[in-house]
Parts: structure tokens; C-alpha cells; sequence
């Protein structure tokens, strides 16, 4: 047995030098990187162009590029509020051919699936929550500060509906994201880009069908859904012909009928029956009915209204990817519905052309990391690196000498 293990010590060290040597080889610069049609990738990931519609069976993050009359959206979470390691909460990214993306929800857990992506986190600026449920919104300061120090150089834009009353409006909500987290924004001021650590509030009336976003010809409406209580809404993108509608929670309602009319890619909640909620969840029927077909919409009703829509493609989410559970789920569907579907679990993607829709999963790294600050993180302007936030008798209770000295210049 000592033989094994010195031999198995003889290769670890092998290897350790030959990793020294490599990183000894190669550029200071290994961690920054490289920059593809104005879109930061990871270093050495050159992705390419999908041609005659020949796409992989999957999808490896950043090896594709998305063509300037594509759209590709990537289900990060299709979840519910009491998450599964598979399913964690609502959230769909949205990357368009213009370099642009766009997140709709951020439930709890989808900062995760984000990181696997290894995405360019500058470009994560802008954010639109349906309705201010944990399982909508609950990731909402972690993509704050996380996309803060991963490369994101500019405030965080939060659009998101007013409330019966201002404290139940998103403007609220930011501000007490804001104000909880004072300690951890405060103490990274200087080492981090300023603007990168503010996060602003775009309400707007959830009562209203309305343009909320309009820039560089990408237009988002927002438009009122039925969901427990006044303050939740759906969403419509649209961007050279595509269209791309997303509803966080609601029952089938007249407003979502009419902006989804005709959409190419649909997303809508499509829940439990109350007959599977009592199993699951132990619910007595009353409770499990007024949970699953009052507030929220449950497979026969998606079926239902998605053949009222008939788009492209239709999208149901917002369940447990269970095998047992979905395939219930899917034939509830099938009753009243016999038009596309995706039964999307998280990092389903989906890419959107005139000619043609392809339906996939995301493979990535368990271990991947983010790809690196930009030169425009680096350099865009910052403060000096917080001091005076500690007592002197605390700093006095630093044990000198242990930490080693800069190698570099640091003033």
C-alpha cells in the first residue's frame, strides 16, 4: 500500500511542476477575456456562426455566436419557491443578435445557473421582474454584487411593476435591497468600479399596457396578469420581427391572450393539477385547488390558451421536472393543445430565427468560474478602497507579519 501511495505522491508532484511551468509560460493577461464582436468571452473561447441551421444537438456556453437576425433564450429557471437541486426559480435570459441580453425574473438559485454560462456579466445590466415573489425576484442583490465583481462596470437596472400602495411597488423593494446590503456594497467601494455598485428602480404601472424599455430598436411591453394580489405583470420583446413573450404568474386573462396573439416563443406558467399538488405536497383540495387553478394556471389551462395565442413556439414552465410529474403534466397539455411545445426545465435554450426555431439543452462546466474583469472594468472609474469602517481596537487585534508583503507597486 506505501508503494501506491508514493507513487500516486510521485505523479502528484509531476503534475504540480508541470502546472507551474505552464502558467510560468504564459501571459499575465490569461485571466482577461477576449472580445468577439463586441461581446467579452472567456479566454481562448472563440465562438462561431451557425450556419444553414445546422445547430449541435447541444449547447456548450460560448461557442456559438448569436447571428445579428437571432435570438437565443436560455431558461435558467423553471422552478418554484421550495426549490430541487434541478429545478431552481424563474428566470429566463434573453441574448439578441446586437450584442444586448436581457433577464427576465431572478428567482432564487438562477445566479447559479448564470455562472455556468460563464456569460460577459457586463452586458447583465438590465432586469425585468414580474411580480416580487422570492421566487421571481429572490436573486436580484446576488446578481447585484455578484455581477458587480464579476465585470459588470455600470448600475443594475431593475424594471418592475408598481403595487396597490408604493411599499408593494418594485421601487420599494430596491430601495430595502439597497439599504440590506449597505454593509457588503460600503465595504467594496474603491476596489470596484463606483457606478457598478448602484442599482436603480424603473417602475412603472402594472394596471397599464405599456412600452416600458425602447433603446436601439429593442422594445419591451409590459401588461397586467392575475396573480394573488395588484402588482404582477407579463412581458413582450421585440426586436427585428422576433417576438419573445414571458409571463412570470397568472391565470389565463384577457391581456395575455391579446400581446401573445401571433408570438414567435411563448412562455407561461403551466402548474400543478391540485389532484398532483395533495400527492406532492400533501395540500388538502381545497388549498391545493385555490393554489394551483386560482392563482396560478394548471396544465389543461395552459393548453387552452396557447391555442388561443398559437405561437411559433409554446413554452411551460414553473413545475418540478420530476419524470413522473411531467409527463402528467405533458399530457395535460395534450388535451387541450396541439400546437409546439417546449416542456422547459432549467437550461433549456432556445434559438429564434424567421426560418426556424431549435430546441436544446446547455452542457457546462460544474467548475467553470467567471471569465475575468474587461480593460473597461479595470479602468472605469473608482474611489480609494474603503478604510475607516473598522475600530481601532479591532484592527489592533491583527496578528502582523503572517500575511506576506505585495510583490508589486500598489500605491
Amino acid at each position: 500500500m506505501s508503494k501506491i501511495v508514493n507513487s500516486k505522491s510521485t505523479i502528484l508532484a509531476i503534475v504540480a511542476v508541470v502546472a507551474v511551468a505552464l502558467v510560468a509560460g504564459t501571459s499575465s493577461s490569461v485571466a482577461k477575456p477576449d472580445k468577439v464582436d463586441g461581446v467579452n468571452v472567456p479566454f481562448g473561447r472563440i465562438p462561431q456562426k451557425v450556419k444553414d441551421n445546422r445547430y449541435p444537438r447541444t449547447y456548450y456556453p460560448n461557442t456559438e455566436k448569436v447571428t445579428k437576425d437571432e435570438m437565443r433564450i436560455t431558461a435558467l429557471g423553471t422552478g418554484m419557491p421550495n426549490q430541487s437541486p434541478s429545478n431552481v426559480a424563474a428566470c429566463f435570459l434573453v441574448e439578441l443578435g446586437n450584442g444586448e441580453s436581457f433577464l427576465f425574473d431572478m428567482g432564487t438559485g438562477s445566479t447559479d445557473r448564470l455562472a455556468g454560462l460563464e456569460p460577459d456579466y457586463s452586458k447583465l445590466d438590465k432586469v425585468f421582474i414580474s411580480h416580487l415573489h422570492t421566487d421571481h425576484a429572490g436573486d436580484l442583490a446576488a446578481l447585484w454584487v455578484g455581477g458587480w465583481i464579476n465585470g459588470r462596470y455600470t448600475p443594475l437596472h431593475v424594471y418592475g411593476p408598481s403595487g396597490s400602495s408604493p411599499e408593494l411597488g418594485t421601487k420599494v423593494h430596491v430601495d430595502h435591497i439597497r439599504e440590506a446590503w449597505a454593509w457588503d456594497v460600503t465595504s467594496r467601494a474603491g476596489t470596484l468600479p463606483n457606478a457598478g455598485g448602484e442599482i436603480v428602480a424603473h417602475e412603472f404601472d402594472f394596471s397599464k399596457t405599456a412600452v416600458i424599455y425602447n433603446k436601439n430598436g429593442v422594445k419591451v411591453t409590459s401588461f397586467p396578469a392575475i396573480h394573488i394580489r395588484d402588482g404582477s405583470v407579463s412581458f413582450r420583446l421585440d426586436w427585428k420581427g422576433l417576438s419573445f413573450v414571458f409571463g412570470g404568474d397568472s391565470v389565463p386573462n384577457k391581456w395575455f391572450a391579446k400581446e401573445a396573439k401571433g408570438a414567435d416563443v411563448v412562455v407561461h406558467e403551466c402548474f400543478f393539477t391540485p389532484e398532483q399538488w395533495m400527492r406532492i405536497a400533501g395540500f388538502p383540495y381545497k388549498q391545493a385547488y385555490w393554489v394551483t387553478s386560482v392563482i396560478h394556471t394548471p396544465p389543461q389551462g395552459f393548453g387552452k390558451l396557447m391555442s388561443m395565442v398559437k405561437p411559433r413556439l409554446a413554452v411551460a414552465y414553473h413545475y418540478w421536472n420530476h419524470r413522473d410529474l411531467e409527463l402528467e403534466i405533458y399530457d395535460g397539455v395534450r388535451e387541450t393543445y396541439d400546437g409546439p411545445l417546449a416542456m422547459a426545465d432549467d437550461l433549456t435554450v432556445i434559438n429564434l430565427r424567421k426560418d426556424h426555431i431549435e430546441v436544446r439543452e446547455v452542457t457546462f462546466n460544474h467548475d467553470s468560474w467567471p471569465q475575468g474583469t474587461s480593460k473597461e472594468w479595470d479602468t472605469a472609474p473608482r474611489g480609494e478602497p474603503a478604510t475607516g469602517l473598522m475600530a481601532d481596537w479591532l484592527k489592533k487585534g491583527e496578528l502582523k507579519g503572517l500575511n506576506p508583503p505585495p510583490k508589486q507597486p500598489i500605491e
